[in-house]
Protein backbone atom coordinates (compact mmCIF):
# COMPACT_ATOMS: atom_id res chain seq x y z
CA UNK A 1 0.00 0.00 0.00
CA UNK A 2 1.80 1.16 1.03
CA UNK A 3 -0.55 3.35 2.38
CA UNK A 4 1.43 6.28 1.33
CA UNK A 5 4.50 3.74 -3.14
CA UNK A 6 5.66 5.36 -8.13
CA UNK A 7 8.27 7.86 -8.68
CA UNK A 8 9.68 7.58 -12.17
CA UNK A 9 9.40 10.61 -14.69
CA UNK A 10 11.35 13.87 -14.97
CA UNK A 11 13.70 15.25 -12.71
CA UNK A 12 15.62 18.55 -12.75
CA UNK A 13 18.65 16.89 -12.22
CA UNK A 14 20.40 14.28 -14.39
CA UNK A 15 20.86 10.53 -13.23
CA UNK A 16 23.38 8.47 -13.39
CA UNK A 17 22.39 4.56 -13.13
CA UNK A 18 24.09 2.18 -10.81
CA UNK A 19 25.67 -0.98 -11.84
CA UNK A 20 24.31 -4.28 -10.58
CA UNK A 21 25.58 -7.93 -10.20
CA UNK A 22 26.38 -9.97 -7.95
CA UNK A 23 28.93 -7.60 -5.76
CA UNK A 24 30.19 -7.47 -1.99
CA UNK A 25 29.21 -4.66 -0.71
CA UNK A 26 31.63 -1.78 -0.86
CA UNK A 27 31.07 1.37 1.82
CA UNK A 28 32.44 4.60 -0.08
CA UNK A 29 34.35 6.37 2.32
CA UNK A 30 34.22 3.71 4.88
CA UNK A 31 32.02 2.46 7.62
CA UNK A 32 32.58 4.88 10.02
CA UNK A 33 32.38 8.44 10.76
CA UNK A 34 29.51 10.75 11.26
CA UNK A 35 25.88 9.63 10.76
CA UNK A 36 23.89 11.43 7.78
CA UNK A 37 20.66 12.31 9.45
CA UNK A 38 17.54 12.16 7.21
CA UNK A 39 14.68 13.34 8.33
CA UNK A 40 10.71 12.34 7.34
CA UNK A 41 6.94 12.77 8.63
CA UNK A 42 6.69 9.05 7.08
CA UNK A 43 5.96 6.81 10.41
CA UNK A 44 6.81 2.96 10.89
CA UNK A 45 3.74 0.68 11.53
CA UNK A 46 5.76 -2.47 12.24
CA UNK A 47 9.33 -3.58 12.38
CA UNK A 48 8.16 -6.38 10.82
CA UNK A 49 7.54 -7.18 7.37
CA UNK A 50 4.32 -9.51 7.49
CA UNK A 51 2.57 -6.77 10.02
CA UNK A 52 3.31 -3.32 7.72
CA UNK A 53 2.39 -2.03 4.19
CA UNK A 54 2.75 1.42 4.35
CA UNK A 55 5.62 4.06 2.89
CA UNK A 56 7.38 5.00 6.45
CA UNK A 57 7.53 0.73 6.80
CA UNK A 58 8.59 -0.24 3.03
CA UNK A 59 10.95 2.70 3.24
CA UNK A 60 12.95 0.96 6.25
CA UNK A 61 12.56 -1.84 4.82
CA UNK A 62 14.43 -1.53 1.04
CA UNK A 63 17.14 -0.60 3.54
CA UNK A 64 17.38 -3.84 6.20
CA UNK A 65 15.63 -6.32 4.60
CA UNK A 66 16.46 -8.10 1.14
CA UNK A 67 13.81 -9.39 -1.52
CA UNK A 68 14.67 -11.96 -3.91
CA UNK A 69 14.99 -9.40 -6.83
CA UNK A 70 14.78 -5.54 -6.76
CA UNK A 71 14.92 -2.46 -9.04
CA UNK A 72 17.83 -0.70 -10.77
CA UNK A 73 17.39 3.22 -10.33
CA UNK A 74 15.33 4.40 -13.21
CA UNK A 75 14.12 0.79 -14.20
CA UNK A 76 10.53 -0.71 -14.51
CA UNK A 77 12.36 -4.41 -14.32
CA UNK A 78 13.50 -6.06 -11.20
CA UNK A 79 16.49 -7.72 -11.29
CA UNK A 80 17.99 -10.36 -9.04
CA UNK A 81 19.30 -9.52 -5.36
CA UNK A 82 19.11 -11.85 -3.01
CA UNK A 83 18.30 -14.61 -6.02
CA UNK A 84 21.04 -15.58 -8.18
CA UNK A 85 17.86 -15.65 -11.10
CA UNK A 86 14.79 -16.02 -11.23
CA UNK A 87 12.37 -16.52 -14.14
CA UNK A 88 8.64 -17.89 -15.33
CA UNK A 89 8.69 -21.69 -15.78
CA UNK A 90 6.48 -22.35 -18.78
CA UNK A 91 4.47 -20.31 -20.71
CA UNK A 92 1.02 -20.17 -18.85
CA UNK A 93 2.86 -17.49 -15.84
CA UNK A 94 1.80 -19.56 -13.01
CA UNK A 95 5.28 -21.06 -12.32
CA UNK A 96 8.33 -18.79 -10.98
CA UNK A 97 11.70 -20.02 -9.98
CA UNK A 98 14.22 -18.72 -8.42
CA UNK A 99 17.58 -19.68 -7.46
CA UNK A 100 19.02 -18.16 -3.86
CA UNK A 101 22.38 -16.18 -3.97
CA UNK A 102 24.87 -18.17 -2.07
CA UNK A 103 26.74 -16.89 1.12
CA UNK A 104 24.03 -15.04 2.04
CA UNK A 105 24.48 -14.31 6.09
CA UNK A 106 21.69 -12.78 8.47
CA UNK A 107 23.36 -10.58 11.48
CA UNK A 108 23.80 -13.50 13.67
CA UNK A 109 26.25 -14.94 10.98
CA UNK A 110 23.65 -17.82 10.36
CA UNK A 111 23.45 -18.57 6.48
CA UNK A 112 20.00 -17.94 4.23
CA UNK A 113 18.19 -20.69 3.04
CA UNK A 114 15.44 -21.21 0.60
CA UNK A 115 13.79 -22.38 3.29
CA UNK A 116 13.90 -18.81 4.71
CA UNK A 117 12.52 -17.65 1.62
CA UNK A 118 9.26 -20.09 1.87
CA UNK A 119 8.82 -19.47 5.29
CA UNK A 120 9.16 -15.69 5.04
CA UNK A 121 6.36 -15.62 2.38
CA UNK A 122 4.04 -17.88 4.06
CA UNK A 123 3.97 -16.21 7.26
CA UNK A 124 2.90 -13.07 5.50
CA UNK A 125 0.08 -15.19 3.89
CA UNK A 126 -0.95 -16.47 6.93
CA UNK A 127 -0.47 -13.94 9.59
CA UNK A 128 -2.22 -11.77 6.90
CA UNK A 129 -2.49 -8.79 8.91
CA UNK A 130 -5.23 -6.30 8.07
CA UNK A 131 -2.56 -3.43 7.96
CA UNK A 132 -0.06 -5.78 6.08
CA UNK A 133 0.68 -6.48 2.58
CA UNK A 134 -0.76 -10.52 2.39
CA UNK A 135 -3.09 -8.88 -0.50
CA UNK A 136 -0.46 -8.23 -2.38
CA UNK A 137 0.00 -11.97 -2.51
CA UNK A 138 -3.67 -12.91 -3.43
CA UNK A 139 -2.47 -14.64 -6.80
CA UNK A 140 0.38 -17.20 -4.97
CA UNK A 141 -1.01 -20.74 -4.25
CA UNK A 142 1.56 -21.95 -2.53
CA UNK A 143 5.87 -22.01 -2.24
CA UNK A 144 8.08 -24.79 -2.26
CA UNK A 145 12.08 -24.93 -1.56
CA UNK A 146 14.61 -27.29 -2.52
CA UNK A 147 18.67 -26.98 -1.98
CA UNK A 148 18.66 -23.47 -3.16
CA UNK A 149 15.89 -23.15 -5.41
CA UNK A 150 12.30 -21.71 -4.65
CA UNK A 151 8.97 -22.49 -6.33
CA UNK A 152 6.19 -20.29 -6.66
CA UNK A 153 2.93 -21.83 -7.47
CA UNK A 154 0.02 -18.98 -8.78
CA UNK A 155 -3.68 -19.65 -8.61
CA UNK A 156 -4.27 -17.68 -12.16
CA UNK A 157 -1.37 -16.41 -14.40
CA UNK A 158 -0.19 -13.46 -13.13
CA UNK A 159 2.94 -11.52 -15.04
CA UNK A 160 3.32 -8.79 -12.13
CA UNK A 161 4.32 -11.58 -9.98
CA UNK A 162 7.96 -10.83 -10.14
CA UNK A 163 7.65 -7.50 -9.17
CA UNK A 164 5.40 -8.27 -5.91
CA UNK A 165 8.30 -10.34 -5.17
CA UNK A 166 10.82 -7.21 -5.04
CA UNK A 167 8.64 -5.42 -2.98
CA UNK A 168 8.54 -5.32 1.23
CA UNK A 169 6.33 -8.29 0.89
CA UNK A 170 9.02 -10.03 -0.40
CA UNK A 171 11.51 -9.25 2.01
CA UNK A 172 13.35 -12.24 3.52
CA UNK A 173 13.35 -12.93 7.39
CA UNK A 174 15.47 -15.12 9.52
CA UNK A 175 12.99 -18.06 10.44
CA UNK A 176 14.63 -18.47 13.83
CA UNK A 177 13.63 -15.32 14.59
CA UNK A 178 10.09 -14.54 13.41
CA UNK A 179 7.02 -16.47 14.41
CA UNK A 180 5.39 -18.26 12.12
CA UNK A 181 1.89 -17.55 13.09
CA UNK A 182 2.28 -14.33 14.42
CA UNK A 183 4.09 -10.21 14.46
CA UNK A 184 7.57 -9.96 16.51
CA UNK A 185 7.19 -7.27 18.74
CA UNK A 186 10.38 -5.99 19.79
CA UNK A 187 12.83 -3.51 18.28
CA UNK A 188 15.32 -5.94 16.42
CA UNK A 189 15.51 -6.70 12.82
CA UNK A 190 16.96 -10.02 11.18
CA UNK A 191 17.75 -9.16 7.54
CA UNK A 192 20.46 -9.31 5.38
CA UNK A 193 20.65 -6.10 3.46
CA UNK A 194 22.78 -3.48 2.85
CA UNK A 195 22.59 -1.67 6.59
CA UNK A 196 21.50 -3.13 9.32
CA UNK A 197 19.11 -1.45 12.15
CA UNK A 198 21.43 -0.92 15.35
CA UNK A 199 18.82 1.04 17.34
CA UNK A 200 15.22 2.36 16.98
CA UNK A 201 12.72 4.25 18.73
CA UNK A 202 9.48 4.11 17.64
CA UNK A 203 8.58 7.43 16.40
CA UNK A 204 11.54 9.10 16.76
CA UNK A 205 14.66 7.75 15.28
CA UNK A 206 16.25 4.82 13.52
CA UNK A 207 19.92 4.46 13.36
CA UNK A 208 21.12 2.17 10.27
CA UNK A 209 24.92 1.39 9.47
CA UNK A 210 26.07 -0.45 6.55
CA UNK A 211 26.42 -4.39 6.70
CA UNK A 212 29.81 -5.78 5.56
CA UNK A 213 28.53 -8.72 5.04
CA UNK A 214 26.22 -7.86 2.52
CA UNK A 215 26.06 -9.54 -1.17
CA UNK A 216 23.59 -8.26 -3.93
CA UNK A 217 22.30 -6.67 -6.32
CA UNK A 218 24.08 -3.01 -4.65
CA UNK A 219 27.79 -2.11 -5.73
CA UNK A 220 28.27 0.33 -3.22
CA UNK A 221 26.61 2.23 -0.17
CA UNK A 222 27.32 5.29 1.44
CA UNK A 223 27.60 6.50 5.75
CA UNK A 224 25.90 5.48 8.21
CA UNK A 225 22.19 6.69 8.33
CA UNK A 226 20.46 8.41 11.28
CA UNK A 227 16.24 8.29 9.94
CA UNK A 228 14.53 10.86 12.24
CA UNK A 229 10.59 10.59 12.53
CA UNK A 230 9.12 13.90 12.75
CA UNK A 231 5.24 14.46 13.73
CA UNK A 232 4.23 16.51 11.05
CA UNK A 233 5.86 18.74 8.25
CA UNK A 234 5.88 21.74 10.34
CA UNK A 235 8.03 20.17 12.92
CA UNK A 236 10.21 18.94 9.89
CA UNK A 237 10.68 21.68 8.41
CA UNK A 238 11.60 23.46 11.69
CA UNK A 239 14.15 20.31 12.20
CA UNK A 240 15.74 21.50 8.03
CA UNK A 241 15.77 25.39 9.33
CA UNK A 242 17.44 24.46 12.61
CA UNK A 243 20.10 22.20 10.43
CA UNK A 244 19.61 19.46 13.39
CA UNK A 245 18.86 17.10 10.39
CA UNK A 246 21.49 17.06 6.87
CA UNK A 247 18.20 15.65 4.34
CA UNK A 248 14.13 16.49 4.42
CA UNK A 249 12.03 14.13 2.73
CA UNK A 250 8.42 13.35 2.85
CA UNK A 251 6.63 16.05 3.22
CA UNK A 252 7.77 19.22 4.22
CA UNK A 253 5.04 22.00 4.11
CA UNK A 254 3.50 23.33 0.80
CA UNK A 255 4.86 26.97 1.48
CA UNK A 256 8.08 25.60 2.10
CA UNK A 257 8.33 23.16 -0.85
CA UNK A 258 6.99 26.02 -2.96
CA UNK A 259 10.30 28.71 -1.74
CA UNK A 260 12.60 26.01 -2.69
CA UNK A 261 14.91 27.45 -4.63
CA UNK A 262 17.76 25.02 -6.63
CA UNK A 263 20.15 28.11 -7.21
CA UNK A 264 20.57 28.61 -3.04
CA UNK A 265 24.13 27.76 -1.73
CA UNK A 266 22.62 26.48 1.19
CA UNK A 267 21.41 23.68 -0.10
CA UNK A 268 20.69 21.19 -2.76
CA UNK A 269 16.88 20.37 -4.32
CA UNK A 270 16.18 17.89 -6.64
CA UNK A 271 12.46 18.32 -7.70
CA UNK A 272 10.99 15.24 -10.05
CA UNK A 273 7.44 13.99 -11.29
CA UNK A 274 6.03 11.54 -9.16
CA UNK A 275 3.67 8.91 -9.39
CA UNK A 276 2.68 8.98 -5.84
CA UNK A 277 -0.99 9.75 -5.65
CA UNK A 278 -3.43 11.14 -3.29
CA UNK A 279 -7.43 9.77 -3.09
CA UNK A 280 -10.03 10.20 -1.01
CA UNK A 281 -11.99 6.55 0.12
CA UNK A 282 -15.52 5.90 0.57
CA UNK A 283 -17.41 2.84 2.50
CA UNK A 284 -19.46 1.46 -0.11
CA UNK A 285 -21.17 -1.21 2.75
CA UNK A 286 -24.45 -1.18 3.28
CA UNK A 287 -25.82 0.53 5.64
CA UNK A 288 -23.32 3.41 5.64
CA UNK A 289 -24.11 7.45 4.86
CA UNK A 290 -21.76 6.66 1.58
CA UNK A 291 -23.45 3.32 0.31
CA UNK A 292 -25.55 4.52 -2.43
CA UNK A 293 -23.81 4.91 -5.48
CA UNK A 294 -25.67 8.35 -6.69
CA UNK A 295 -24.33 9.78 -3.04
CA UNK A 296 -21.14 8.66 -4.14
CA UNK A 297 -21.76 9.91 -7.38
CA UNK A 298 -22.83 13.36 -5.90
CA UNK A 299 -20.13 14.28 -3.81
CA UNK A 300 -17.56 13.60 -7.07
CA UNK A 301 -19.35 16.43 -8.59
CA UNK A 302 -18.91 18.33 -5.74
CA UNK A 303 -15.02 18.42 -5.63
CA UNK A 304 -12.97 20.86 -6.90
CA UNK A 305 -9.13 19.48 -7.69
CA UNK A 306 -7.63 22.72 -8.70
CA UNK A 307 -8.75 25.04 -5.88
CA UNK A 308 -7.24 22.21 -3.62
CA UNK A 309 -4.08 22.19 -5.33
CA UNK A 310 -3.71 25.82 -5.06
CA UNK A 311 -5.43 26.57 -2.10
CA UNK A 312 -3.90 23.75 0.21
CA UNK A 313 -1.12 22.44 -1.84
CA UNK A 314 0.51 25.86 -3.08
CA UNK A 315 0.88 24.42 -6.58
CA UNK A 316 3.08 21.62 -5.65
CA UNK A 317 0.99 18.53 -6.34
CA UNK A 318 -1.53 18.34 -9.86
CA UNK A 319 -4.79 17.70 -9.72
CA UNK A 320 -5.54 13.90 -10.76
CA UNK A 321 -8.65 12.59 -12.62
CA UNK A 322 -8.18 8.91 -12.41
CA UNK A 323 -7.41 6.20 -10.92
CA UNK A 324 -3.95 5.76 -12.51
CA UNK A 325 -1.70 8.69 -12.10
CA UNK A 326 0.19 10.46 -15.21
CA UNK A 327 3.35 8.56 -16.69
CA UNK A 328 2.07 5.44 -16.29
CA UNK A 329 0.62 2.48 -18.75
CA UNK A 330 -3.23 3.04 -18.59
CA UNK A 331 -3.57 6.33 -17.29
CA UNK A 332 -6.75 8.38 -18.38
CA UNK A 333 -8.96 11.14 -17.70
CA UNK A 334 -11.98 8.95 -16.25
CA UNK A 335 -13.66 11.42 -13.65
CA UNK A 336 -12.75 14.57 -15.56
CA UNK A 337 -14.80 12.95 -18.55
CA UNK A 338 -17.57 11.73 -16.28
CA UNK A 339 -17.78 14.74 -13.81
CA UNK A 340 -15.65 17.49 -15.88
CA UNK A 341 -16.83 20.87 -13.48
CA UNK A 342 -17.92 21.09 -10.18
CA UNK A 343 -21.97 20.84 -10.24
CA UNK A 344 -24.11 21.49 -7.76
CA UNK A 345 -27.31 21.16 -9.50
CA UNK A 346 -25.90 17.59 -10.80
CA UNK A 347 -24.94 16.55 -7.18
CA UNK A 348 -28.49 17.70 -6.40
CA UNK A 349 -30.29 15.49 -9.12
CA UNK A 350 -28.61 12.61 -8.13
CA UNK A 351 -29.18 12.81 -4.41
CA UNK A 352 -33.06 13.13 -5.41
CA UNK A 353 -33.15 10.47 -7.35
CA UNK A 354 -31.70 8.37 -4.64
CA UNK A 355 -34.10 9.22 -2.42
CA UNK A 356 -32.44 10.36 1.14
CA UNK A 357 -32.63 12.98 2.66
CA UNK A 358 -30.14 16.17 2.52
CA UNK A 359 -27.62 17.55 4.01
CA UNK A 360 -26.33 13.66 3.92
CA UNK A 361 -23.87 13.72 7.22
CA UNK A 362 -21.13 11.43 7.04
CA UNK A 363 -17.29 10.98 8.92
CA UNK A 364 -14.17 12.06 7.22
CA UNK A 365 -11.03 10.34 8.55
CA UNK A 366 -7.51 11.58 8.12
CA UNK A 367 -4.05 10.88 9.30
CA UNK A 368 -2.78 13.64 12.25
CA UNK A 369 0.87 13.81 11.08
CA UNK A 370 0.23 12.98 7.34
CA UNK A 371 1.49 16.31 5.76
CA UNK A 372 -1.14 18.88 4.97
CA UNK A 373 -3.97 15.86 5.60
CA UNK A 374 -5.73 18.74 8.25
CA UNK A 375 -5.68 21.45 6.05
CA UNK A 376 -6.85 19.73 3.08
CA UNK A 377 -9.48 17.79 5.34
CA UNK A 378 -10.68 21.59 6.24
CA UNK A 379 -10.89 22.54 2.18
CA UNK A 380 -12.79 19.56 1.10
CA UNK A 381 -15.29 19.84 4.23
CA UNK A 382 -15.21 23.68 2.80
CA UNK A 383 -16.15 22.40 -0.98
CA UNK A 384 -19.31 19.89 0.22
CA UNK A 385 -20.65 21.82 2.86
CA UNK A 386 -20.78 25.10 0.38
CA UNK A 387 -22.88 22.92 -1.50
CA UNK A 388 -25.78 22.56 1.34
CA UNK A 389 -26.05 18.83 0.24
CA UNK A 390 -23.57 17.84 2.58
CA UNK A 391 -22.48 17.62 6.63
CA UNK A 392 -19.07 16.47 7.17
CA UNK A 393 -17.89 15.89 10.44
CA UNK A 394 -13.72 15.64 10.46
CA UNK A 395 -11.66 13.51 12.45
CA UNK A 396 -8.19 13.37 12.56
CA UNK A 397 -6.41 10.26 14.26
CA UNK A 398 -2.73 8.89 15.00
CA UNK A 399 -1.01 6.92 11.86
CA UNK A 400 -1.31 3.34 13.44
CA UNK A 401 -5.26 4.11 14.65
CA UNK A 402 -5.82 5.82 11.35
CA UNK A 403 -4.57 2.67 9.60
CA UNK A 404 -6.54 0.26 11.57
CA UNK A 405 -9.74 2.35 11.78
CA UNK A 406 -9.80 2.19 7.74
CA UNK A 407 -8.58 -1.62 7.86
CA UNK A 408 -11.66 -2.39 9.96
CA UNK A 409 -14.37 -0.49 7.86
CA UNK A 410 -14.92 1.94 10.78
CA UNK A 411 -14.59 5.16 8.80
CA UNK A 412 -17.49 6.64 6.57
CA UNK A 413 -14.40 8.29 3.98
CA UNK A 414 -10.28 8.90 4.23
CA UNK A 415 -7.84 10.40 2.29
CA UNK A 416 -4.93 8.33 2.16
CA UNK A 417 -1.71 8.98 0.11
CA UNK A 418 -0.43 6.15 -2.15
CA UNK A 419 3.57 5.51 -3.35
CA UNK A 420 3.12 2.60 -5.84
CA UNK A 421 4.56 -0.65 -4.80
CA UNK A 422 6.21 -1.15 -8.23
CA UNK A 423 6.31 0.78 -11.70
CA UNK A 424 3.17 -0.71 -13.03
CA UNK A 425 -0.31 0.00 -13.27
CA UNK A 426 -1.17 -3.34 -11.66
CA UNK A 427 -0.17 -1.23 -7.90
CA UNK A 428 -3.52 0.58 -8.34
CA UNK A 429 -5.67 -1.99 -9.58
CA UNK A 430 -6.10 -5.00 -6.82
CA UNK A 431 -4.72 -2.79 -3.61
CA UNK A 432 -7.20 0.09 -4.16
CA UNK A 433 -10.40 -1.43 -5.87
CA UNK A 434 -10.31 -5.06 -5.80
CA UNK A 435 -12.74 -7.16 -3.92
CA UNK A 436 -10.99 -7.36 -0.58
CA UNK A 437 -8.84 -5.16 -1.29
CA UNK A 438 -5.67 -3.28 0.97
CA UNK A 439 -7.94 0.24 1.09
CA UNK A 440 -11.18 -1.66 2.56
CA UNK A 441 -14.11 0.60 1.18
CA UNK A 442 -16.18 -2.62 0.78
CA UNK A 443 -16.37 -2.39 -2.83
CA UNK A 444 -16.62 -5.08 -4.78
CA UNK A 445 -17.32 -5.52 -8.85
CA UNK A 446 -17.00 -8.64 -10.69
CA UNK A 447 -16.29 -6.86 -14.16
CA UNK A 448 -13.41 -4.90 -12.11
CA UNK A 449 -12.10 -7.43 -10.61
CA UNK A 450 -12.32 -9.81 -13.99
CA UNK A 451 -10.23 -6.94 -15.94
CA UNK A 452 -7.89 -6.65 -13.43
CA UNK A 453 -6.92 -10.67 -13.27
CA UNK A 454 -7.10 -10.32 -17.57
CA UNK A 455 -4.08 -7.92 -16.95
CA UNK A 456 -1.99 -9.87 -15.38
CA UNK A 457 -1.83 -12.32 -18.25
CA UNK A 458 0.10 -10.26 -20.62
CA UNK A 459 3.89 -10.47 -19.93
CA UNK A 460 4.21 -7.57 -22.12
CA UNK A 461 2.51 -4.68 -20.31
CA UNK A 462 1.30 -2.37 -22.79
CA UNK A 463 -0.97 -5.24 -24.02
CA UNK A 464 -2.73 -4.52 -20.17
CA UNK A 465 -3.65 -1.00 -21.12
CA UNK A 466 -7.33 -1.38 -22.32
CA UNK A 467 -8.08 -3.47 -19.26
CA UNK A 468 -6.84 -0.87 -17.17
CA UNK A 469 -8.56 2.14 -19.30
CA UNK A 470 -11.66 -0.01 -18.42
CA UNK A 471 -11.65 -0.21 -14.69
CA UNK A 472 -10.93 3.44 -14.78
CA UNK A 473 -14.01 3.74 -16.65
CA UNK A 474 -15.82 1.29 -13.88
CA UNK A 475 -14.32 3.46 -11.09
CA UNK A 476 -15.61 6.72 -12.24
CA UNK A 477 -19.33 5.30 -12.36
CA UNK A 478 -19.08 3.34 -9.16
CA UNK A 479 -16.64 6.45 -7.29
CA UNK A 480 -15.10 4.11 -4.70
CA UNK A 481 -12.65 6.19 -4.91
CA UNK A 482 -12.00 10.14 -6.01
CA UNK A 483 -8.68 10.63 -6.84
CA UNK A 484 -7.29 13.91 -5.66
CA UNK A 485 -3.88 14.85 -6.42
CA UNK A 486 -0.60 13.80 -8.15
CA UNK A 487 2.60 14.69 -5.94
CA UNK A 488 5.55 15.69 -6.99
CA UNK A 489 9.01 14.60 -5.28
CA UNK A 490 11.17 16.59 -3.27
CA UNK A 491 14.49 15.76 -2.04
CA UNK A 492 16.41 18.66 -0.03
CA UNK A 493 19.73 17.86 0.96
CA UNK A 494 22.89 20.47 3.08
CA UNK A 495 25.08 21.63 0.61
CA UNK A 496 28.03 18.81 1.75
CA UNK A 497 25.68 15.77 1.06
CA UNK A 498 25.56 13.99 -2.13
CA UNK A 499 23.28 11.91 -3.66
CA UNK A 500 19.73 13.02 -2.79
CA UNK A 501 18.73 12.92 -6.35
CA UNK A 502 19.41 9.31 -6.14
CA UNK A 503 17.35 8.61 -3.11
CA UNK A 504 13.74 7.98 -4.58
CA UNK A 505 13.59 7.21 -8.71
CA UNK A 506 9.96 6.03 -9.03
CA UNK A 507 10.44 2.62 -8.31
CA UNK A 508 8.89 2.77 -4.85
CA UNK A 509 12.59 2.27 -3.65
CA UNK A 510 14.07 4.52 -0.65
CA UNK A 511 17.92 4.46 -1.53
CA UNK A 512 19.71 5.47 1.79
CA UNK A 513 22.95 3.82 0.59
CA UNK A 514 23.01 6.76 -2.61
CA UNK A 515 23.49 9.46 0.24
CA UNK A 516 27.33 9.95 1.21
CA UNK A 517 29.35 13.32 2.19
CA UNK A 518 31.17 15.60 0.12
Amino acid sequence: MRSVRTRVLATLLVLGVVGVGGWQLLPSGGSGGKAIKVGTTDEVTSLDPAGAYDAGSWALFNNVFQSLLAFEPGSATPVPDAAESCDFKGSDLRTYRCVLREGLKFPNGREMTAKDVKYSFDRVKKINSDVGPATLLDTLESVSASGRTVTFRLSSPDATFPFKVATGAGAIVDSTKYPAGSLRTDSGVDGTGPYELTSYTKGKKAVLTPNGSYKGEIKSTGRPVELDYYGGSNKLSAAWKAKRIDVAYRQLPPNVLAGLNPSDPGQRVSEADSSEVRNLYLNTRKGKPLHEVKVRQALAWLINREQLAASVYEGTVDPLYSLIPAGITGHTTSFFDTYPEPSVKKARALLTEAGVTTPVSFTYGYGLTSGSAAAEAKELKKQLEASGLFKVTLKGYEWTDFQKRWATGKLDAYAVGWVADYPDPDTYGSPLVGTDGTMNTGYSSNQVDHLIQDSQRFADRGEAEQDFRDVQASVAHDVPVIPLWQAKDYVVTSEDVGGGQYLSDGTGVFRLWRLNWI
